[in-house]
């Protein structure tokens, strides 16, 4: 029997499972937070989204709202008990909820997702990472291509991801910002698979690793999902059913990693009829109590929000 037929392929349904908790983007992961939640599809289940449902929700506790599929990814890192190689299928979700509060009981943790992409985090400017260590590593990569067309490629590929030389940051643009400092030898585990010590991998930049495909997984969710709030309003589900508008306002800026003018904002809000009054303000806290709002039912079942972008603030 070839090597072809004799391997073991193993199949997992994985889940991105995203809240917003106190202005923060939270992912929910197991195995002491380096992995996304995974299991398996079984015959007993509907579909693969029926199956993703049954025992995500079994292990949080907690019933999903928004789901849909992400992408598949075939994974030839994995190692099994025995020590044989093992190439894995992986059909992931992206998968909107709640965070609820901590339960003996529930499966895994809640991790801030800039842990996994500090990079992507703009809301207070341009994280200093990027101009102190990923863009002095990603010239030294451009300047070891091969050829002048090789270096010309790679020098426009890093200025577009990371928007340099008159590029705009497209916050959109996370999975390629990954696979970009993958290819460059600059996270983990690109050199995890070259089977190199990571002592010896000086250009790291900082970002906690994830087991097997994962880290590449939630960077297709994270950037599949700033791509949706701006033309759908998924982000319903990750709201309390009573909100302020500054409430919403941060949910969205924790997802998008960007800072919203604040005014265009609510302007968005209300010409696009998201929103209503429920007739009541917060509770406590400093100032002039802030109106308490909810969406409207024509929200909740799901309307499409054509055009919808981003007011985003001049300043960043």
């Amino acid at each position: 029997m070839s090597d072809h037929t004799s391997r073991a392929l193993a199949v997992d349904l994985v889940a991105v499972l995203v809240a917003v908790t106190d202005g923060e983007p939270r992912v929910l992961t197991t195995r002491e937070a380096t992995a996304l939640p995974a299991g398996p599809f079984e015959q007993g289940h509907r579909s693969l989204q029926a199956g993703l449902r049954a025992w995500v929700e079994q292990q949080t506790h907690h019933p999903l709202g928004y789901v849909e599929q992400l992408y598949t990814f075939a994974d030839r890192d994995r190692i099994d008990a025995s020590g044989a190689e093992v190439q894995a299928m992986s059909i992931s979700y992206l998968a909107l909820t709640r965070e609820a509060a901590p339960d003996a009981t529930v499966t895994g943790s809640w991790q801030n997702w800039y842990r996994y992409f500090p990079w992507e985090d703009r809301r207070a400017g341009a994280p200093p990472l990027i101009d102190a260590r990923i863009v002095p590593a990603l010239g030294r990569w451009v300047a070891a291509a091969p050829d002048a067309q090789s270096r010309a490629l790679r020098d426009e590929r890093v200025a577009v991801t990371f928007g340099l030389q008159g590029h705009g940051w497209n916050e959109d643009l996370v999975l390629q910002r990954y696979e970009l400092m993958y290819e460059a030898g600059l996270v983990s585990e690109a050199v995890r698979r070259a089977g190199k010590p990571l002592q010896q991998a000086m250009d790291i930049v900082p970002g906690d690793a994830m087991r097997h495909d994962h880290r590449r997984i939630l960077a297709t969710g994270i950037a599949r999902l700033r791509a949706k709030i701006k033309y759908r309003p998924v982000f319903f589900e990750l709201m309390p059913s009573d909100f302020t508008l500054l409430q919403l306002q941060q949910a969205v800026e924790a997802l998008a990693g960007r800072r919203l003018h604040k005014q265009n904002f609510r302007r968005l809000v209300e010409q696009q009829e998201l929103v209503e009054e429920t007739g009541e303000v917060q509770a406590g806290g400093a100032g002039r109590p802030a109106k308490l709002f909810r969406f409207r039912r024509g929200v909740l079942l799901e309307r499409a929000i054509a055009g919808s972008k981003l007011p985003l603030a001049r300043s960043l």
